[in-house]
């Protein structure tokens, strides 16, 4: 039996800390955006002192960066294990517009915007790989083209990434509009049939 390295203390200290800016930020940012947040109130509402939050994250958009990697990598994963159950393209997109969707109203428009804005900003670090939900997009895309239910030449990967940006900019230019659901079923379909999905 393999025996697991249990975090030290002080390592378990540190991330409790990185744990409360984290959340402390993310209010922050809700309230005033990422542009006007005050770290002073960052670190007081963490019970640290003022350079605690600079050791663990050397600017704000680093939070945001952090909140953006976790945000991923949940979609994905919930992504992933709705598809694993369903075939229907049309079903796994609707997931992924409801995802996304949540992630909005968690985050609320402020931040929501300042997320994708740092998420497509030029500047941002970029990593090997694209991010995890356009991959997970690919796939079902991929899996329906196997099965004949989407047009031979598509390209899953572009699809996956049109179909990503296009819900992005809806949701930003039409948050709180009373007809954004009838428009995102709307995306919805055309994203769809311009893929040729049966």
């Amino acid at each position: 039996m393999a025996l697991v390295d249990k975090p030290s203390a002080r390592e378990t200290k540190r991330l409790q800390t990185r744990e409360r800016l984290m959340g402390a930020a993310v209010a922050e940012f809700k309230r005033s955006g990422i542009a006007a947040a005050d770290v002073g109130a960052i670190v007081a509402a963490a019970g640290v002192a003022h350079g605690t939050f600079f050791f663990h994250f050397p600017t704000k958009e680093h939070v945001l960066l952090e909140l953006e990697r976790r945000e991923e990598e949940r979609i994905a994963k919930q992504l992933a294990r709705f598809a694993s159950d369903r075939r229907e393209l049309s079903a796994i997109f609707g997931e992924a517009v409801r995802l996304v969707v949540g992630l909005e109203r968690r985050l609320g428009g402020l931040l929501f915007k300042d997320f994708l804005a740092l998420h497509f900003s030029q500047t941002r670090p970029q990593g090997d790989s694209p991010h995890p939900v356009i991959v997970e997009v690919t796939r079902a895309i991929e899996a329906a083209q196997e099965l004949g239910n989407v047009d031979a030449d598509v390209d899953p990967f572009n699809s996956a990434v049109f179909f990503l940006l296009g819900l992005y900019a809806l949701l930003i230019t039409t948050h709180n509009w009373p007809e954004q659901h009838a428009m995102l079923d709307d995306y919805l379909r055309g994203s769809l049939r311009s893929i040729g999905a049966k």
